[in-house]
């Protein structure tokens, strides 16, 4: 990672200025920064270094064809708009890569023949990884749309055919249209959504 990110990288960037994005400015995503982001998001921390998230960087016309056919109505437009727009997926064979991921102890024994273990630790843990794929993307300049809205089962078949990987959520990327931002929605105090215990 280019050390000049690091250093500009502010609490504003990565949350109080940052924005959900519905457009965006007619910007390439070289592969060089999606392979800078991932190399920036892949040393965050999940449940025993497991690491299920797997992700698909759409970027081809045929590609952003498939997964625009596979969006609802209401998320088309921002998926057509964006350079690029990455399905984080869930390995459900997840603990397979445990002897390489995490060595010391045998953590695959943990979760084989246990499927709904798996399914709870594959989506809370690929989800995490989703949330630093926006920082990390926030952190390099770029500007994010995370969002659900589509036909997982089509997304499956098109995008994860012929592995154990299913769909978790998707996220476009690039330089955000600011002309496109909606005003900003309120959040919850810390006394509605917090308690000390």
């Amino acid at each position: 990672m280019n050390p000049a990110h690091v250093a500009q990288v502010t609490t504003a960037q990565l949350f109080t200025a940052a924005r959900t994005q519905n457009g965006y400015l007619d910007e390439p995503l070289p592969e060089e920064r999606l392979r800078e982001l991932y190399e920036l998001l892949k040393w965050a921390p999940t449940a025993a270094n497991s690491s299920p998230a797997r992700f698909v960087f759409v970027r081809s016309a045929e590609a952003k064809a498939s997964l625009l056919d596979c969006m609802s109505p209401g998320n088309q437009q921002k998926v057509r708009e964006a350079p690029v727009t990455v399905i984080i997926g869930m390995d459900m064979a997840f603990h397979e890569q445990l002897p390489k991921l995490f060595p010391h102890t045998d953590a695959r024994s943990w979760f084989a023949g246990k499927p709904e273990l798996i399914a709870s630790s594959a989506m809370r843990n690929s989800s995490l990884q989703g949330g630093y794929l926006i920082l990390a993307a926030r952190a390099l300049g770029l500007d994010c749309g995370p969002m659900s809205g589509f036909d997982a089962e089509k997304m499956d078949k098109a995008f994860w055919a012929g592995t154990e990987v299913r769909t978790n959520f998707v996220c476009t990327l690039g330089r955000g249209d600011p002309a496109k931002l909606m005003p900003r929605s309120p959040r919850l105090s810390f006394d509605e959504a917090c308690r000390l215990a």
